[in-house]
């Protein structure tokens, strides 16, 4: 009700409605991507793998295309033949390295320190030509990070995991994760992480400690198998019949435990990483359930294994819509606006990188 008696009540504007949560959607399908799956095999197999830079690009722009965010699609306009640059360069590096092994140890171990010194520019190319061909609503996105903090991520700080023995891991991958965030761009526009060092320790720790118990499950289970299996019968009578399905059985969910655990990490990772993530000042949400991953991880597994791989461009499709459309950015305000504003920064200072970036070595 309307209080009369204070002067302009009547006519006090309404609050402005807030900006609703914008959910990522992916349009691809499976049956799409395996006609440019298939057609990128046997042309990349045809032309002994030159044609593997052309059928990146093909991916990349459907998947892109593919993914949509308030009503937009990405865009990828990476190039091919910098593509095909950069892998001959790593190939002639990597085979450099095979060939050192067969003529000399000591030019072998020369060889590993050359590689070991220029991986991180390796990375830190690639992390500039992914995100500078990366594009949404016409503006690109770019990578800001110094050639040393690569080196640095990617080479001083690992080293430390051998002192560790392997207990710096959180460590060394958020800060990894930190730089990569840190140094993004959308336009003038700046991403951030938040995830702390000890958020890190916390996840991997967890994971560790489930992955001990499900082997240690894992083991009695089959032990208890085992010792049926062995039960009043010696060991050459138990080994003519056979172990049973019931040790097959276990030794297949063994090996869907082993390939399991490292798609799951990733995507535990994608939730800690993108709910402390923003773009200045919006906010991002990533709902990706435990559960529902190791679904899709397991029953993707067991396609591709009894499809002899053909079943692999519907489990690449269906986990990147699980993990894509588990994340929403949260605006603080309009989007439109925010781009429109993003634009007019981008036309005044300009992009900050161009195509001099002409080399990309990720595979």
């Amino acid at each position: 009700m309307v209080d009369f008696e204070k002067p302009g009540a009547a006519f006090a504007p309404a609050p402005a409605p807030a900006t609703p949560p914008q959910h990522l959607k992916f349009h691809a399908s499976g049956s799409e991507y395996f006609r440019i799956w298939i057609v990128n095999l046997l042309l990349s197999i045809v032309t002994l793998g030159i044609y593997s830079a052309w059928a990146k690009v093909r991916r990349n722009q459907y998947f892109y295309s593919s993914t949509e965010l308030a009503g937009s699609s990405f865009e990828y306009h990476g190039n091919p033949i910098a593509i095909l640059k950069g892998r001959i360069v790593a190939a002639v590096v990597v085979g450099a390295y095979a060939l050192a092994g067969k003529v000399s140890p000591l030019l072998a171990v020369v060889m590993f320190l050359v590689m070991a010194a220029v991986v991180p520019w390796f990375i830190w190319r690639s992390l500039q030509f992914q995100l500078h061909n990366s594009a949404w609503r016409g503006i690109r996105f770019r990578f800001d990070g110094q050639l040393r903090d690569a080196y640095i991520n990617c080479l001083l700080r690992p080293l430390l995991n051998i002192v560790t023995f392997g207990l710096a891991t959180p460590y060394i991958y958020q800060r990894l994760k930190a730089w990569q965030f840190n140094e993004s761009r959308f336009g003038q526009a700046r991403f951030a992480t938040r995830a702390s060092v000890g958020s890190f320790y916390k996840l991997f720790g967890a994971f560790l400690l489930v992955s001990i118990v499900a082997f240690v499950v894992f083991m009695v289970l089959f032990a208890a198998q085992a010792a049926s299996t062995f039960a009043g019968r010696n060991e050459a009578e138990a080994l003519a019949q056979g172990f049973g399905p019931g040790m097959f059985i276990g030794i297949a969910l063994f090996y869907l435990l082993i390939l399991s655990m490292a798609p799951l990490l990733i995507a535990l990772i994608q939730n800690l990483v993108w709910n402390n993530a923003s773009l200045d000042q919006h906010e991002f949400r990533s709902e990706v359930r435990t559960g529902r991953m190791l679904f899709i991880i397991v029953t993707n597994i067991l396609g591709v294994i009894f499809t002899l791989g053909l079943f692999l461009p519907f489990a690449q499709v269906r986990m990147m819509r699980y993990r894509i459309e588990s994340l929403m950015i949260i605006p603080a305000g309009s989007l439109d606006e925010f781009v429109a504003s993003t634009s007019a920064d981008v036309n005044a200072a300009g992009e900050g990188v161009s195509d001099f970036m002409d080399f990309d070595f990720s595979l």
